[in-house]
């Protein structure tokens, strides 16, 4: 009965029109006695329902389907969602109207008007989808509005399946500059460590089909007593650690154009660019958390695919938002201590307390490079001298071996990230702790 209601529900106007000039003709024929007014009258009658049952068989006889192209775009790109109708029924379809559901950042409700499918057919139309604010945005039901032929029924279907479009951040392509300082090779992300440093510290492991003879290790085989080779030289990637301020204190305004947004498109474009470069990468914001996690090889990605790598961290950085921590301390627990490799970060405004414990950092990695954002000079929107606090926020952090860079609204990542090349080259380079030297890429 449910269904019957909602089938007559669809009934248009004009459906509704004939049915009540049929059930009226019905009346009269009896009234007046006339055989012929019936016949016309169950004509009437019979069909807008005729038509609300093919309508009604029909909606549930039709697919449909979508899909993104490609599912994952940088913020301010478009990207092509193309919906396919299937008619898998024995009769024709009507006249049908498409309209999927969008997030309206995206841009206004698509809506298509297709002619009949055929038995057994098939229509796609796609339309563009674009959005200057990263974040995912759900994309779905679709809905197909049904008619038949002669106007009398129109009914709507719901398809359940939903795609998600992934906005990220942009992620601006950087030079590939190298600072003083470094060990050799270092900057190109890989140095290798000899696992035989000595005949008396090797360290064997078991004979296996294919070995080079010539690797066997007599000493360890008769100690064991099974045939033992030496290990071959081990590549060990370079890491990085990018650390993102995400305080909701230290960065005014909101928007596209905002300085968040700013250290946000920053931090994407340093990650990407370092697992090119053959770095092992973690992401490490101001709460602690840090991407991929301490599940991982050691907190790191990129030790296997480096595009895998890198849409694990720009998944991330589209949906992060504002923290209501108020400081480092947890980010400052994550670095475990001595030589944490490479240390870039997207800094907010910083108190004296707080720039103490980001000057402390540098303790626990080799190089340590920072971009600060000028608050002052990004709520004026305009360039300008920086205020005497701020300079003395980075001159802690300079005293304490950063490579610090001041960042002003309109100053492109690119610039500034040679600018830090050419301030090492300039200071020369510090070397962490225990003599190992950071790289830079």
């Amino acid at each position: 009965m449910g269904g019957a209601r909602a089938a007559l529900a669809g009934l248009t106007t004009r459906g509704r029109s004939f049915l009540a000039a049929g059930v009226a003709a019905a009346v009269c024929s009896f009234v007046l006695g006339q055989a012929d007014l019936l016949r016309v009258g169950l004509l009437l009658t019979a069909l807008p329902l005729v038509c609300v049952a093919v309508v009604y068989r029909t909606r549930y006889r039709v697919s449909g389907s979508r899909r993104l192209t490609p599912g994952r775009v940088p913020a301010g790109s478009e990207a092509r969602v193309h919906l396919r109708i299937d008619n898998v029924s024995r009769l024709p379809t009507g006249v049908l109207m498409l309209q999927d559901r969008v997030p309206y950042v995206l841009g206004p409700r698509p809506r298509f008007v297709l002619d009949r499918v055929e038995t057994g057919g098939q229509r796609e139309v796609s339309y563009r989808v674009r959005s200057d604010l990263r974040g995912r945005y759900p994309l779905g039901p679709l809905q197909l509005r049904l008619t038949d032929p002669f106007g009398m029924c129109e009914l709507t279907r719901a398809f359940s399946s939903y795609d998600t479009l992934t906005v990220v951040p942009r992620a601006e392509p950087l030079p590939p500059v190298r600072l003083s300082g470094e060990a050799a090779g270092y900057g190109d992300g890989r140095h290798r460590s000899l696992a035989l440093a000595g005949e008396d510290d090797v360290i064997p492991r078991g004979y296996r089909h294919g070995d080079d003879l010539r690797r066997v290790h007599w000493r360890s085989t008769a100690r064991y007593g099974e045939l033992m080779v030496r290990r071959e030289e081990q590549p060990r990637r370079a890491r990085c650690t990018v650390l993102l301020d995400t305080r909701r204190t230290a960065h005014r305004g909101a928007g596209p154009d905002s300085p968040f947004e700013w250290a946000v498109s920053g931090a994407a474009s340093t990650t990407v660019h370092l697992l090119e470069r053959g770095y092992s990468v973690r992401l490490l914001t101001d709460t602690g958390s840090s991407v991929p996690g301490h599940d991982g090889a050691g907190g790191y990605a990129g030790s296997h695919d480096s595009a895998d790598a890198a849409g694990l961290m720009l998944d991330t950085l589209s949906v992060v938002e504002h923290s209501d921590g108020a400081g480092f301390s947890r980010a400052h627990d994550a670095l475990r201590g001595g030589n944490e490799g490479l240390l870039v970060a997207f800094l907010g405004e910083l108190d004296e307390e707080q720039a103490t414990l980001v000057a402390r950092m540098r303790q626990r990695s080799g190089v340590a490079v920072a971009f600060v954002l000028d608050g002052a000079a990004w709520a004026r929107g305009v360039h300008g001298p920086p205020s005497q606090r701020f300079d003395e926020r980075l001159r802690l952090l300079r005293d304490a071996g950063w490579t610090v860079l001041p960042v002003a609204p309109g100053m492109p990542l690119p610039e500034l990230w040679r600018q830090a090349d050419h301030y090492r080259t300039q200071h020369g380079g510090m070397s962490a702790p225990g003599g190992a030297s950071g790289g830079w890429a």
